[in-house]
């Protein structure tokens, strides 16, 4: 009888400790850059604040992670926690990626505290399906010294942008410098000058589209930029600046760190980009979203609800050089307003307009790069590169 008394109560302990272990909740993000380790930060100072909620993360390559979704959803191999670009988040939510949490956000704290732009991001047909994380746009960046020498101030427009230009190529040194990759990066990049144009990603085959490409495709032939751009992601471009190859570039906040690390001895500085008609920029940041068919969903809800908090999102969005998608942490901190850097982009956030949302932004955005792409290369013309891209956007916008 003792034996068994004290099988049982060996069962039972062995019982206790199983259930004391923590739930596992998986979560993949792309976070590769600066930012990869003030993340897992965040995902290491969750774990420890409490026992009952573990997260694993798993960092896949941006389009390697894209793929993965698209196969998890016909094989079920998926986290519990998924990241993604900001508009991609409706056409995986139209996909069934992403769990409906409209009801869990009933009584939290965070509700009704994001900016417009990226809580829009994450709301499909009315209903829910994840948390902003980040936001950021996109600034011009400029050699100091060099301007100084070439008698060049920051330029304010696309005249005084093509004239600085001028002046500041020369031999190992480009004028400006840009991200022109064939995918949703360089997307990022180019619809800046398409906004300042009063151009709309509707009507890709406008004049006013038609005149932004035109506008970078003439500075590749004039050689004042790389025609190297359609290879160059926006890490590529910070190499090309920080190493005096680029006077100028155009990029994010996110570099703020790795051009001070790469040149530490460089004056440099920050202003909007230049505008034609109007001053623009393009609102970038990630999301997170809870997986259809994960068993965790509660606990996930615990994580998300994590990253959310004030401080724990002033935090990452400081050190990683971002922004914070809520408005209460944006207003209520210093940060952003006393630092000369990020207060340009901060400026630029006012101008910073969201890629879509749509269901069919991925097919959209494809069109824009293959268009762009097709016209730094001079394989197309600027204005027949864009026609055929209008035809690929009709049929998206239909389906």
């Amino acid at each position: 009888m003792k034996k068994i008394l004290a099988i049982l109560s060996g069962l039972l302990l062995v019982s206790f400790l199983v259930s004391a272990e923590p739930t596992e909740v998986k979560l993949w993000h792309y976070f590769s850059g600066p930012d990869a380790p003030w993340f897992e930060k965040v995902v290491s100072d969750f774990n420890a604040s409490q026992t009952k909620v573990k997260v694993t993360s798993q960092m896949v390559p941006r389009e390697e992670l894209l793929k993965q979704y698209t196969i998890g959803l016909v094989g079920g191999n998926l986290p519990d926690i998924g990241m993604v670009d900001n508009p991609e988040h409706a056409s995986f939510s139209a996909m069934g990626l992403f769990l409906d949490i409209s009801d869990r956000m009933k009584g939290w704290e965070g509700d009704g505290k994001f900016f417009k732009g990226p809580w829009k991001s994450c709301v499909y047909q009315g209903k829910v399906y994840g948390i902003p994380h980040n936001s950021n746009c996109l600034a011009l960046y400029y050699n100091t010294d060099m301007l100084k020498a070439a008698g060049v101030t920051p330029p304010t427009t696309w005249d005084e942008l093509t004239a600085a230009c001028k002046k500041l190529t020369k031999p190992g040194v480009y004028g400006l410098a840009i991200c022109g990759i064939g995918n949703e990066e360089g997307t990022f990049q180019f619809l800046p000058w398409i906004l300042s144009s009063g151009a709309t990603v509707e009507k890709m085959d406008s004049p006013e589209s038609i005149k932004s490409l035109t506008y970078l495709t003439d500075l590749i032939k004039k050689g004042y930029m790389s025609s190297e751009v359609i290879n160059w992601t926006q890490a590529d471009a910070e190499k090309q600046f920080a190493t005096g190859r680029a006077a100028m570039m155009v990029n994010g906040p996110w570099n703020l760190s790795a051009v001070k690390t790469d040149a530490p001895s460089m004056n440099w500085n920050l202003t909007k980009i230049p505008k034609d008609k109007v001053y623009a920029s393009v609102l970038g940041g990630e999301n997170f979203g809870i997986i259809y068919n994960s068993k965790h969903a509660n606990e996930a809800w615990e994580f998300l609800k994590y990253m959310s908090l004030p401080n724990v999102m002033e935090s990452f969005a400081m050190a990683a050089g971002k922004f914070p998608p809520r408005s209460d942490v944006m207003n209520n901190s210093k940060y952003w307003k006393s630092d000369p850097l990020l207060k340009v982009f901060a400026e630029q956030m006012e101008f910073a307009m969201p890629r879509g949302p749509h269901p069919k932004w991925p097919e959209i955005s494809s069109a824009i790069f293959t268009a762009y792409q097709e016209s730094f290369t001079m394989t197309k013309s600027p204005t027949q590169a864009l026609k055929d891209a209008q035809k690929k956007i009709d049929k998206a916008l239909v389906k």
